[in-house]
């Protein structure tokens, strides 16, 4: 059976098939109540309105288990549910679907230091599992802005990234094991606590990064670092992006170990500072900023680098944080940029990726594509040029009505996307898919890729009630004129 596509008639739950639900969970673990509906059906995006039945707070994996299993056999659709802070509909709840939030299953286990690994339940919350390691000299080194709201069952769905890409890699570089809740209800236990396991298809990395569409995580073993060395944190100022690129070589050069390389557009530094009363330390006049982060390095070596790259590379100023505090100072300027954006305006979210090799020549064609086609809209790029993953945001013009503005967006996605699809990249870097993207799947997967997603589709949800309409459904007619 395939996905829906959401503009199909909203499932109904009758009063049978919910009482038998409200059963299969611990008592009081379920809401039919309006405000839970509207929240546990959304997520960070706002494109689709809310449309759940009911939300069900599973304890166990047992109960995941016979919860999956009752609706595969009635036909009834589920969306799993994490800390709901993804932005492209993935946990959107839009056509009368069950919510399955996993925020009861919040569990953490004991902190191995022989093997550098924790257990815990995939509503943990990622900044939760952080404070959990630190006493012991650890970390799981996954690391976003909405690390205090996020959980890890939804960062494995989707295989965030976050700042530190750049020094650890993506999510499921720190996965050991995982409990899954396929589509058919059976619990699968893959990997344990594994490092070394070749036996055969690695079931788990199907998982991670899939956005629920294949089974519903319950549990993960995570593997641990030890917690980085003294970090040296500092911001510049360049007139341009091609000295953001500059720099961003001479940082690869330099033999320093380099945990983060952010940068962000004036445009977004001007609203984070107005949005929350921070204060920019460099002098005026920058069109692009870079916040780098570098790890270990001893602040002579540190300092006479500093005076080379602030001579040969063309900038506006700089500054090196002096303590941990103006450190943290720095950084608010970065992870306050895309609350602030929502919180000021309204702007349209983009969040592609490139090869690192094709940065340059790809940021160049951008910006020249949207000044020629755009030369009047607010544009607030910002994001992770240590690994290739652009935030391309355009805000809307305070006179045009929000319809009209969402009509015009869809040209400056075609277009940006057939750049991204020359450059060899993705339409989407960290965010998945989900329902705002799945237009676009073609961009960066090819007719044959699709087709095998779509294998693994029946063959872990043969009923397909899971995150129906999401990634991989068919598209509706004015999305297939978009798709290459």
């Amino acid at each position: 059976m395939s996905d829906a596509p959401t503009n199909s008639p909203p499932h109904v739950l009758d009063p049978l098939q919910s009482q038998a639900l409200q059963g299969l969970v611990s008592e009081g673990s379920w809401s039919l109540d309006e405000e839970d509906l509207g929240a546990y059906g959304a997520d960070w995006t706002r494109q689709h309105p809310p449309r759940a039945s009911m939300v069900l707070f599973p304890r166990s994996t047992q109960e995941v288990s016979n919860v999956v299993r009752y609706c595969g056999e009635h036909g009834i659709p589920l969306v799993p549910s994490g800390g709901r802070t993804g932005l492209s509909g993935g946990a959107v709840a839009t056509s009368g679907e069950v919510v399955l939030s996993l925020e009861k299953m919040n569990h953490l286990g004991e902190v191995n230091t022989l093997s550098n690994t924790v257990r815990v339940q995939a509503g943990a919350v990622t900044e939760q599992v952080h404070q959990h390691c630190e006493p012991f000299g650890l970390t799981w080194p996954v690391d976003f802005a909405s690390k205090g709201s996020s959980q890890v069952g939804g960062n494995i769905a989707t295989n965030a990234g976050g700042v530190r890409v750049i020094r650890y890699g993506n999510t499921r570089n720190w996965v050991l094991g995982l409990t899954v809740v396929s589509g058919a209800g059976d619990i699968l236990h893959i990997n344990g606590e594994l490092e070394k396991n070749n036996s055969g298809v690695d079931l788990r990395q199907l998982f991670i990064g899939s956005e629920g569409i294949l089974g519903i995580v319950t549990e993960a073993t995570l593997k641990l670092a030890p917690l980085p060395a003294p970090q040296d944190v500092m911001l510049f100022g360049f007139r341009d992006l091609a000295g953001v690129l500059s720099l961003f070589r001479e940082a690869r050069r330099s033999g320093f170990l380099l945990s983060a390389f952010e940068f962000f557009s004036d445009t977004c530094m001007t609203r984070v500072t107005e949005h929350r009363g921070l204060h920019n330390p460099l002098e005026p006049g920058a069109g692009y900023f870079a916040l780098l982060e570098i790890e270990g390095a001893s602040r002579d070596d540190l300092e006479t680098w500093l005076g080379k790259v602030m001579d040969t590379v063309p900038m506006v100023d700089g500054t090196l944080a002096q303590t941990a505090s103006q450190g943290q100072d720095l950084w608010q300027l970065r992870e306050g940029i895309s609350e602030s954006l929502s919180a000021t305006g309204t702007p349209y979210k983009n969040d592609i990726s490139v090869p690192v090799s094709e940065l340059e020549a790809f940021s160049t064609r951008m910006e020249a594509l949207l000044g020629r086609d755009y030369p009047d809209w607010e544009m607030c790029p910002f994001g992770h040029i240590g690994d290739g993953n652009l935030h391309v945001n355009v805000m809307k013009p305070e006179s045009m009505s929000s319809e009209v503005f969402l009509e015009h967006t869809h040209g400056i996605e075609k277009a940006l996307f057939a750049l991204v699809k020359e450059h060899r990249g993705s339409v989407s870097a960290e965010h998945g898919i989900g329902l705002l993207k799945r237009r676009w799947l073609g961009y960066c997967r090819s007719p044959e890729e699709i087709a095998l997603m779509r294998g693994l589709k029946r063959v872990f949800d043969p009923a397909g009630i899971l995150n129906p309409g999401k990634v991989l459904a068919p598209l509706e007619p004015a999305e297939a004129m978009m798709a290459p």
